[in-house]
């Protein structure tokens, strides 16, 4: 099934060749050829600073030893934000009560999606310094409060950096990483029953560090801070109505295009779109373990 596979932890000392192979449950069985294993260097830092209301992220790195030479990089983001309204009463069991959950608070993540890779093979030493990571708009809910990024970083062999810089050449005319390819780029996996079936990717062998930092809305100008949804993010404008009281409240609110605000003193509601008050739409209101 399409998916991610983990296996248990594996030590496997840097030099070793290594192989995966694939069954399927249609029978097939895939191979990759022998790779020796890489050890990968720790990151450096992760910086960032602002430039024409614009966040730009870097990663550093440096290896002593001149083995890893070639670099390639992901990175997961996570950031913490809020609906436009909170909302203190919702519709439940087919009356309007106090709301129990905080669909006010959330956080969005997003992994990466555009190849980073970089070598250092022409330079004397095998130092990274400062290799653009990904550049946050002002405009986006990524720093209205609070974000995070962790960025995984791998040493690949030379032949597997020559594969991704490939792929990265091939997604330029289609702007993907992961949209189909316009061409076929060759990797190092094959059906072992079958030569002549194109197969797609490349397995590497290397250990992963990773190093995460914190940006918070205070260590920003408030030209960065000042988030205002671009037009089209949202449907349509955020707008606080009211409902009167002598509307059949529970038919207005079931049909879950408008979310309650807070009561008024004639019995009456304020409310909004469901886009505008519910923040789980975007993401979702459970705090990530490694959240401070």
């Amino acid at each position: 099934q399409p998916g991610t596979y983990r296996s248990a932890s594996l030590a496997l000392a840097t030099g070793t060749k290594v192989r995966l192979r694939i069954r399927t449950g249609r029978e097939q069985e895939y191979g990759s050829d022998f790779v020796a294993v890489k050890t990968t260097p720790p990151i450096d830092s992760v910086t960032w600073r602002v430039a024409a209301n614009k966040v730009l992220l870097y990663v550093h790195a440096h290896d002593d030893t001149r083995q890893a030479r070639y670099y390639r990089w992901t990175y997961d983001q996570t950031w913490e934000y809020t609906s436009v309204f909170q909302s203190f009463w919702e519709l439940r069991d087919g009356k309007m009560q106090p709301r129990t959950e905080d669909v006010y608070h959330c956080w969005g993540s997003q992994s990466s999606n555009t190849l980073r890779i970089f070598s250092t093979r022409r330079l004397e030493q095998d130092v990274v310094s400062a290799y653009p990571l990904t550049t946050l708009e002002s405009i986006y809910k990524q720093l209205l409060l609070k974000y995070s990024v962790i960025v995984q970083q791998r040493a690949l062999s030379a032949e597997e950096y020559a594969y991704w810089e490939a792929v990265g050449k091939s997604t330029e005319q289609i702007g993907g990483l992961y949209d189909p390819l316009p061409t076929q780029v060759k990797g190092n996996v094959r059906n072992l029953s079958d030569p002549d079936e194109v197969v797609l990717g490349y397995v590497g062998a290397q250990a992963v560090t990773q190093k995460r930092i914190f940006i918070s809305k205070q260590d920003l100008p408030a030209s960065i801070t000042t988030w205002q949804a671009p037009n089209g993010f949202e449907p349509e404008p955020c707008m606080l109505l009211a409902v009167s009281p002598r509307t059949n409240l529970v038919t207005f609110f079931r049909g879950g295009k408008f979310q309650p605000i807070e009561q008024l003193p004639d019995g009456g509601y304020t409310y909004s779109m469901n886009e505008c008050v519910d923040c789980r739409l975007n993401g979702t209101n459970v705090k990530p373990d490694f959240w401070p």
